[in-house]
């Protein structure tokens, strides 16, 4: 009688065949191997579960990790990167694991150093008791950038510098977890870590469940919790202050907003007066009394921080000053970031807590000292050298830090230099060895370096520490530094739990959605871009007809066409797309100009990029396939055409263009919910086709305008066909001017777009006076009545020109009435009008 197979024999071969060819790094501790080649025990139950899979399934799961990542739209910015492309998450899959025991310790010394952070801030902001009796030099303060002078003396809302705080650390070749440096200005990555775990857990749910990881979600409830607390009114909302879409962790703001129910805004989002800080939106000021803060303090307020700001809000340190607003992190919590304070951490802990600290850090040593220079300098070639203060040693072209045996002689020099010259923006540390934990290459296991961002949150008067991390493993296996911004990779921290994890989310169950038509208050800066993407896509398109019109004419020889020609060509250049310099007077080089030339408002790249510019800022609010036709259309106007007349080729990237900007259209009518921001999305499009319709008709319509020209102007408002099906006869000039202005069956038609003005404006909220109609629905009635009553045979040119110039009255009226402020995203700077 055959004996059954042990199954945790066969296990256990299956496990060791999956690591066998895994080799830790010589003289570095491994997370996942001991010294003795064994898996540690806590590693066993993933890595059993990832044999049992093989090599295929596991490439597989991790490919579904990825899909989700790139369809939820997670990436990140390089800075280097002049075209501040957005690069995918580079999530490596394989999760670093933490037992129990050994969190629990990471965790108290974690709440340990908050404490003394805390009570740091509270002495250089306040009495300044350390910098008085030694124990912090007053040159370390006060030299910092980061110590801010306004906010001295100012007790913080809400009675706390930290609310959110962050401690990198890594674990050394002693077997202990070493502190790295201090995140407390404005930590990123937290909500990267909830994106990668969101995307393991999905690709891998039986693993997930099986190696019983403690949640996340309990963290950020109670964090939401602490910041809601803060709230001083019932109206009153609590937002994510950040720095726009451009920020390289753009991505990281957007999310955590949603996942912890803020609304999202920028500096230009916000106004402080004497009662508080509040948010301008279409319906009117809407108070905030709490801020979690992604932007650094020194750019916070313009008035009294840095004056160069445009991402701050002026008067928010005076509204600081009167307890109207709890900002997390304080204005000035980026002190302690500062590597020097390192130095000084582990004497100040028995001095303050009473105790030493239970996580240490790295040994440092402050340069600005004259007897640690002397004790350092000799032994230069074995500390690393790095600015005190900021990522940058300003000058040396030195990045974060060097070794100092790899300085050449003449940066040796130049660092002797700056020692002598300001030593107090420098100090030196131990060269770090980090340990390694595994990562998934050529279908097999390797060892990287790598560090882990923890995160706590104050929660009441104590602290909260979040099970798990953002890792940050680098791609060179002996590398010391670990950048994203250096193409290295990430991973998720899973801590595991000693017995049954109740299954805890922020994101609703699916059975539990509440049902909702609206999405919250519309900010005054996302309906003013909106308002100027309908306006630069509709100009962009006034303009390619115009350059089709022109181009399909220049084949005709006869007398008809060449004053046509002329008058297309004289409205482009009187539109500044193209330059009114004689020698440029050729049609082909008004196109070519039209087309191609960055440097005029009105020719097609200024326009698609201002298009963009504007739809970039509100990005969240397009469709992925509406954000990549704006993106299409850039695109095609930057690539360059064959040099030479080229009509045909012209042409084609007209049609080309105009198809785009169609299927724009399309999306934005057919995808967008029709809510306030696609109202204003509409009243700029609507706005803009008036104008450009009114402009046509002046031209093209008038008494004197040459043979053929009201061909042109139905060519333009794309109502050919329309005649053709009413009148079946050449075009005269009554009907045409009835087709095109006055008609409000005609969607192209300046009568059809005041009906939609009309509507929209009154959708949106009411601003009337005593009953009356709001001054900007006023003028919007008064054009739409004038038109209506009008007679196409007697309509003056004198009456569309008021009508072009009310136009503009009611786009100026929309702008004072719903947005507020006059700033808006162009992609050059400039304003377009």
């Amino acid at each position: 009688m055959a004996v059954p197979r042990d199954k945790t024999l066969d296990s256990e071969a299956s496990l060791d065949a999956f690591v066998a060819g895994y080799r830790p790094l010589p003289g570095i501790v491994d997370e996942m191997m001991d010294d003795s080649g064994a898996v540690r025990p806590h590693w066993r139950t993933l890595l059993s579960q990832f044999a049992a899979l093989g090599a295929e399934e596991i490439g597989r799961r991790f490919a579904a990790a990825d899909r989700y990542l790139h369809d939820s739209g997670v990436f990140y910015r390089v800075y280097e990167d002049p075209a501040g492309a957005e690069r995918p998450w580079p999530l490596s899959h394989v999760p670093l694991i933490i037992e129990p025991g050994e969190w629990k310790a990471l965790e108290a010394g974690l709440v340990q150093r908050a404490h003394l952070l805390e009570a740091v801030l509270s002495d250089a902001y306040g009495d300044g008791e350390m910098m008085r009796d030694g124990r912090l030099p007053a040159a370390l303060v006060a030299g910092n950038p980061e110590f801010l002078r306004p906010l001295v003396g100012v007790e913080p809302p809400g009675g706390a510098h930290l609310r959110f705080y962050a401690v990198d650390v890594g674990r050394g070749p002693d077997g202990r977890w070493w502190v790295l440096g201090d995140r407390a200005q404005a930590p990123s990555g937290a909500g990267y870590a909830v994106e990668s775990r969101l995307a393991l857990s999905r690709a891998m749910p039986d693993i997930y469940a099986r190696t019983r990881v403690e949640r996340v979600a309990p963290f950020f409830q109670a964090f939401q919790a602490e910041l809601f607390s803060h709230n001083r009114q019932d109206d009153a909302r609590v937002c994510l202050l950040t720095p726009g879409p451009l920020n390289e962790t753009y991505f990281e703001h957007t999310f955590l907003a949603r996942y912890l129910g803020l609304l999202l805004v920028e500096g230009e989002d916000l106004i402080a007066r004497d009662d508080g800080v509040f948010i301008r939106t279409i319906s009117g000021l809407r108070r905030t009394d709490v801020l979690l803060r992604r932007i650094d303090a020194d750019f916070a307020d313009p008035l009294e921080l840095n004056a160069a700001s445009r991402l701050g809000v002026a008067g928010l340190v005076q509204a600081v000053r009167d307890g109207k607003v709890v900002i997390a992190n304080a204005l000035g919590a980026g002190l302690v970031e500062a590597r020097a304070m390192l130095a000084f951490l582990p004497a100040l802990a028995p001095q303050v807590l009473g105790e030493e600290l239970s996580l240490p850090n790295i040994a440092t040593w402050w340069l600005g000292r004259k007897d640690v220079r002397e004790d350092v300098l000799p032994r230069l070639d074995d500390v690393v050298i790095a600015p005190a203060f900021g990522t940058q040693m300003a000058g040396l072209r030195l990045g974060g830090g060097v070794l100092g045996a790899e300085l050449s002689d003449g940066q040796r020099a130049v660092l002797m230099q700056a020692l002598e010259d300001r030593p107090i923006d420098y100090i030196a540390q131990e060269a770090v060895t980090l340990s390694t934990t595994p990562v998934w290459r050529d279908g097999r296991l390797q060892p990287r370096p790598f560090s882990l961002r923890l995160f706590l949150a104050r929660v009441g008067d104590g602290w909260k520490v979040m099970p798990g991390g953002f890792v940050r493993i680098a791609e060179n296996a002996d590398a010391r530094a670990i950048s994203l911004q250096q193409g290295d990779l990430t991973a998720d921290a899973w801590v595991l739990a000693e017995g049954p994890v109740a299954a805890t989310t922020l994101l609703p169950a699916p059975e539990h959605v509440p049902i909702q038509r609206m999405t919250g208050m519309l900010q005054s800066r996302a309906a003013d871009n909106l308002f100027w993407v309908g306006r630069y896509i509709e100009r962009a398109e006034a303009t390619l007809r115009l350059t089709r019109a022109m181009l399909g004419r220049l084949a005709d020889a006869s007398d008809v066409a060449a004053p046509l020609v002329a008058a297309i060509s004289g409205l482009l250049q009187n539109w500044s797309a193209a330059p009114l310099d004689p020698a440029f007077s050729p049609p082909t080089l008004v196109a070519r100009s039209v087309l191609l030339n960055p440097d005029f408002n009105g020719a097609l790249p200024r326009l698609t990029r201002a298009a963009r510019s504007a739809a970039s800022v509100i990005r969240e609010r397009f469709s992925p396939d509406a954000w990549r036709a704006i993106d299409d259309l850039v695109a095609l106007i930057a690539a360059p055409l064959p040099y030479g007349p080229s009509e045909s080729a012209m042409i084609d990237r007209v049609e080309a263009a105009l198809r785009i900007i169609a299927s724009f259209s399309g999306l934005a009518q057919e995808n967008m919910t029709q809510l306030a921001g696609w109202r204003f999305l509409e009243l700029g499009r609507r706005i803009e086709r008036s104008v450009q319709t009114c402009r046509f008709v002046r031209t093209f319509g008038g008494k004197d305008t040459p043979d053929g020209g009201l061909d042109v102007l139905l060519e333009l408002a794309d109502s050919q066909l329309t005649y053709r099906q009413r009148y079946v006869m050449i075009a005269a000039l009554a009907p045409v001017i009835d087709l095109v202005m006055l008609d409000p069956s005609n969607p192209r038609s300046v009568a059809f777009q005041l009906d939609r003005i009309e509507a929209h404006l009154a959708a949106l909220p009411k601003r009337e006076i005593d009953g009356r109609l709001s001054p900007v629905r006023q003028i919007a009635v008064s054009l739409a009545t004038r038109l209506r009553t009008a007679d196409a045979a007697n309509i003056a040119a004198a009456a569309i020109v008021e009508t072009e110039n009310d136009l503009m009255r009611l786009s100026e009226m929309i702008g004072s009435t719903y947005l507020t402020h006059s700033d808006r995203a162009t992609a050059d700077g400039d304003t377009v009008s």
